[in-house]
């Protein structure tokens, strides 16, 4: 059978499990270029001639281009999830991903923003009109759940709780529920205030999105990025630090750590599909926070009395 039109299966099948429009996106042209490869490079149209051989090769070109081992691997994920599909449906009998291994990721330290910088930035938007009250509870949200930028666009006013918020997940996984603590809540109680009043004359239910725009539209991923990064760049963020959402979830992860959270929850939290994803936030933290953290963990100290 031709790649193609198994894949158009397989992303089928992924629609049908409720996987997000970026995912469904990443899986289907991750792939497309895959087979754009074997085509040009060998003559290869049919599932039947894939061997591991040639998607080895593929990896090596990706390689030669420069690209980084997080990136490769994220490719060799896609192809995998694919090759298993047509395995599992017994359309090819050996799945030559079986024979194609993960690169070695040499230890990545993910830089973030300080302190000092997250309290910079959250007080870029201190205007009392609705674009700054909703810009700074965008910014209170990030840091202090965690949630993608995705996620974030994505939730109703039903979805907020007094005490958490309930994460809806795109890749039919399992909703999870976030805290909120006492500092974004009173954030969240002004801004929704604020929202409420600046569109007295619109029906806001709890199907509407929380997050709206000035024109009552649903929040972009684009518009939270220029939220960030305006306030990175009126707080003189660092210059090699990305002013990003994104970057606001490695924040959220160090500092958890930082503060004492286990590593088990902290996966748990950031919505996380094992525990090998999370652990690279650990080679975030300097020798002294660990030593700090062991202390306060300390056997002896804790002794139940």
């Amino acid at each position: 059978m031709l790649l193609r039109d198994l894949l158009k299966e397989f992303i089928l099948e992924l629609e049908i499990r409720n996987y997000s429009k970026r995912t469904l996106k990443g899986y289907k042209n991750n792939n497309s270029l895959m087979f754009t490869y074997l085509e040009k490079e060998f003559n290869i149209t049919d599932v039947e001639d894939v061997k591991p051989a040639h998607i080895k090769s593929y990896v090596k070109f990706l390689q030669r281009q420069g690209r980084k081992t997080t990136y490769i691997n994220g490719i060799i994920k896609c192809f995998r999830a694919f090759f298993k599909y047509i395995t599992d449906e017994e359309i090819i009998e050996n799945n030559p991903m079986l024979k194609v291994n993960w690169l070695r990721e040499g230890k990545v330290i993910i830089n973030s923003f300080d302190d000092d910088e997250v309290n910079r930035m959250m007080k870029v938007y201190t205007g009392s009109d609705y674009m700054n009250i909703r810009n700074k509870c965008i910014l209170a949200i990030l840091f202090d759940t965690g949630i993608r930028n995705l996620e974030l666009c994505s939730i109703k006013n039903d979805d907020v709780k007094e005490t958490y918020l309930t994460v809806k997940q795109g890749k039919g996984r399992k909703d999870r529920r976030v805290a909120l603590s006492p500092y974004v809540r009173r954030i969240i109680i002004r801004y929704v205030r604020c929202r409420d009043s600046y569109f007295a004359n619109r029906n806001v239910d709890e199907a509407t999105p929380f997050f709206l725009s000035y024109r009552f539209k649903p929040l972009t991923i684009e518009s939270v990025e220029r939220v960030m990064k305006i306030a990175g760049e009126k707080a003189e963020i660092r210059k090699d630090i990305r002013c990003s959402p994104h970057t606001a979830r490695h924040f959220y992860a160090i500092s958890q750590l930082r503060n004492g959270l286990d590593v088990y929850s902290l996966s748990r939290c950031l919505g996380h599909e094992n525990i090998s994803i999370t652990k690279r936030y650990l080679q975030g933290l300097k020798d002294e926070q660990i030593v700090e953290m062991s202390v306060k963990t300390s056997p002896l100290m804790n002794l139940r009395k």
